[in-house]
C-alpha cells in the first residue's frame, strides 16, 4: 500500500491527487493513534490511563471486562493478538481509503460563468448571466468567500451549487473569486482587501445591478445590493457594510466568527502560537503556505482523516456518495496561501488577542463595530460547526442591532453542501434576499 501511495500517476498516465494535504501529517496522526493501542493495553489493564471524567465509568466497565477475559485459558495472549489484528485492519482501511481517493476518476468539470470584473488575481463571477448576456432585471447579490479557501465551495458540483440554485430562483449571484495571491497581493493587509479590492468589487456589482448613476468614489449610487459573506468572508463583508451602508441593501453572515475566545480561548491562543515558527517563512515568502494552513485546521480534529477515509474505503467508488466525498475533499485540498499581513492580523489579532471583541480590529484606521451596522442582517449559525463554534458566531449576531439569527442543525461546510443544506439554509437565505431592500 505504501508504494501505491507514493505513485503519482494513475494507470492511464494521468496525475494522481496529492491529498489529503499535508499527507505526511494525516498519516502520522492516523498511524500513531492506531499503533498506540498496543501500548495502551497494559495501561488499561493496570488502571493507569488518564480518562476524562465523562468516560471514567465506561472505562471502569471496559477494564473489568478485560480482566475477566484474561482470566480465561490463554486469554491474555488471545486478547493481544485480537488487538494487533484490529490495528492492522484499521490501518489497511485508512490507507485503502486514501489510495482510492487519490485514484478516483472524478474531476470537477463545471464551466465558469462569465467574468463581470477582474483585478489582479481576483474575479467577479456572474451566475445570473445567460449565454454571456447581462442578468436582466434579476436581483444582484454579492457573495464574499473566505481568503483561505477557494470560492467554489458555493459552486461545488452539478448536484451541490448554491450559486446555480439561487440563479434558478431568479436571483443574480455574483461570486468573488479572490484568486491565488500574486506579487501585488502578497503586500496586502485586511484593509487592502476590504477597503480596496472588495470595495471595488462592490462597485462592479452595483454597476451590474443598476447601471452607473454617479456618486462618491466614481461608483454607482442609488441602487443597492445585498452582500453575503461565508466564514471569514463574513468578517470582510461586515467591514464592507460598515464602510458602504448606502450601497449595501442587507448583510447575510454565514458561519461568521466574532468572539474567538467564546468557547475555547486556549485553542484560539494555540492557533495564534502556531504562527510563531513560521515567522521567517512569512518574511521571506510573503505568505503562509497552504500546507501550513491545512495543518492548522487539522488541529481541530487530528483524527478526522482516519475516520473519514476509513469510511470512504467502505463506499462503492461508483456511488453518488463516493463522488460527493471526492468533490468535497478535492475542494478542501485545493487551498490557497494566506498573505503574511492577513495571517498576522487574523491569527495573531483575531485568534490570539480577540481583537474583534476588544474593539481593536481596524479597517482603514476605523474600528469594525457591529453595533454600528444599519442594514438588515441575517446570521446563519450552524449548530454543529466545529470550525466556527456557535458561541463565536452568536456573539456577532447579538452585537448587530436587529439581526435575525437562524441555527440550522448542520456543520460548517454542511450548511452549503450537505443533503439538508437546501431546506435549512438555501431556501431561508433565498427568501430573505428576495425580501431585502
Amino acid at each position: 500500500m505504501s508504494e501505491r501511495l507514493a505513485d503519482k500517476r494513475r494507470a492511464d498516465g494521468t496525475p494522481m491527487r496529492l491529498g489529503p494535504r499535508p499527507l505526511g501529517l494525516h498519516l502520522a496522526a492516523a498511524l500513531g493513534s492506531l499503533l498506540s493501542s498496543s501500548t495502551g493495553l497494559p495501561l488499561l489493564r493496570n488502571g493507569l490511563l488518564p480518562w476524562s471524567p465523562a468516560l471514567r465509568d465506561r472505562a471502569a466497565t471496559l477494564r473489568g471486562e478485560l480482566l475477566q477475559a484474561e482470566r480465561l485459558p490463554g486469554g491474555a495472549d488471545r486478547l493481544g493478538r485480537e488487538v494487533d489484528r484490529e490495528i492492522r485492519r484499521r490501518i489497511d482501511a485508512v490507507l485503502t481509503g486514501i489510495d482510492r481517493y487519490r485514484r478516483h476518476p472524478y474531476r470537477r468539470d463545471l464551466p465558469d460563468p462569465p467574468v463581470l470584473w477582474r483585478e489582479g488575481g481576483s474575479r467577479l463571477l456572474d451566475y445570473g448571466a445567460e449565454d454571456g448576456a447581462a442578468g436582466g432585471g434579476r436581483r444582484a447579490v454579492l457573495f464574499v468567500p473566505s481568503l483561505v479557501n477557494r470560492h467554489y465551495i458555493l459552486d461545488l458540483s452539478r448536484d451541490k451549487s448554491l450559486m446555480r440554485w439561487l440563479a434558478g430562483r431568479g436571483l443574480r449571484p455574483l461570486l468573488l473569486d479572490w484568486g491565488t495571491p500574486g506579487p501585488l497581493e502578497r503586500r496586502f493587509t485586511l484593509t487592502d482587501y476590504i477597503a480596496g479590492r472588495l470595495d471595488r468589487a462592490l462597485d462592479a456589482a452595483l454597476r451590474a445591478a443598476d447601471g452607473p448613476k454617479g456618486g462618491p468614489k466614481g461608483g454607482p449610487k442609488g441602487g443597492t445590493v445585498p452582500v453575503v459573506g461565508y466564514c471569514m468572508g463574513g468578517l470582510l463583508a461586515l467591514g464592507l457594510a460598515l464602510r458602504r451602508p448606502r450601497d449595501v441593501a442587507g448583510l447575510a453572515l454565514m458561519a461568521t466568527p466574532w468572539d474567538f475566545h467564546a468557547e475555547d480561548a486556549a485553542t484560539a491562543r494555540r492557533v495564534a502560537a502556531f504562527m510563531q515558527p513560521w515567522g521567517p517563512a512569512l518574511e521571506r515568502w510573503g505568505e503562509l503556505p497552504t500546507d501550513a494552513l491545512q495543518a492548522l485546521f487539522a488541529q481541530l480534529d487530528p483524527l478526522l482523516a482516519l475516520k473519514k477515509f476509513s469510511q470512504f474505503a467502505r463506499m462503492d467508488p461508483a456511488s453518488r456518495a463516493a463522488t460527493a466525498f471526492v468533490a468535497l475533499e478535492d475542494w478542501l485540498n485545493d487551498g490557497v496561501p494566506l498573505v503574511s499581513g492577513v495571517a498576522r492580523d487574523a491569527l495573531g489579532g483575531w485568534y490570539g488577542r480577540n481583537d474583534t471583541v476588544a474593539g481593536n480590529w481596524l479597517v482603514a484606521g476605523l474600528p469594525v463595530d457591529p453595533r454600528a451596522v444599519r442594514v438588515p442582517t441575517l446570521a446563519l449559525i450552524p449548530e454543529r460547526d466545529r470550525i466556527v463554534p456557535p458561541g463565536s458566531a452568536l456573539a456577532l449576531a447579538a452585537a448587530v442591532p436587529g439581526a435575525r439569527a437562524l441555527r440550522p442543525p448542520l456543520g460548517h461546510i454542511g450548511m452549503v453542501v450537505s443533503a439538508g443544506a437546501q431546506s435549512a439554509v438555501w431556501e431561508p437565505l433565498a427568501d430573505w434576499l428576495a425580501a431585502t431592500g
